[in-house]
């Protein structure tokens, strides 16, 4: 284990998105609206993530018409001041067609569980789409009572990852 404080705050993110299948999407709307969804995710790497929904599901719209995403992974199941958590600021859109196959495939390795969609599934008349969120910014949460970086207050850190 590093004795670097910034090198240690990056293993936890890292850890954090690493341990969990769901992310919390926040979009907004063409008016700024918020909305904020859970989704089953895939990471490739820490800068990408990729989840499938419907292009009519209200994130996919708004996706449609804003770009920006924030992102929170954590673990929901933690005891109440335990859990962690990576926030997370991007970019998102559908991805390309012509990206789709390799995509798809990154997209259903990450638990056998997970229900492949073929490309033909992903396009045209399909009732789903594969997005993908390109991530600028990641920080991470540091609990007010945390031994060596608490504060008081809950905080965030950026972290490069």
């Amino acid at each position: 284990m590093s004795t670097d404080p910034q090198e240690r705050l990056e293993a936890l993110a890292r850890d954090i998105v690493d341990a969990n299948k769901y992310m919390t999407l926040a979009t907004a709307d063409e008016d700024g609206s918020p909305w904020a969804s859970p989704v089953f995710f895939t990471p490739k790497g820490y800068g990408e993530l990729y989840w499938v929904s419907s292009p009519t599901a209200r994130h996919s719209l708004n996706l449609a018409e804003r770009s920006a995403v924030a992102i929170v992974v954590f673990d929901s199941q933690a005891a109440i001041g335990e859990a962690g958590a990576v926030y997370m600021r991007g970019d998102a859109a559908e991805v390309p067609e012509e990206e789709i196959p390799a995509a798809a495939e990154r997209y259903a390795s990450r638990y056998p569980e997970l229900k492949y969609f073929a490309p033909g599934e992903l396009t045209g008349a399909a009732p789903y789409r594969l997005y993908r969120a390109e991530v600028t910014e990641h920080s991470v949460l540091i609990r007010g009572g945390d031994p060596e970086f608490g504060t008081g207050v809950d905080t965030r850190r950026k972290v490069s990852l």
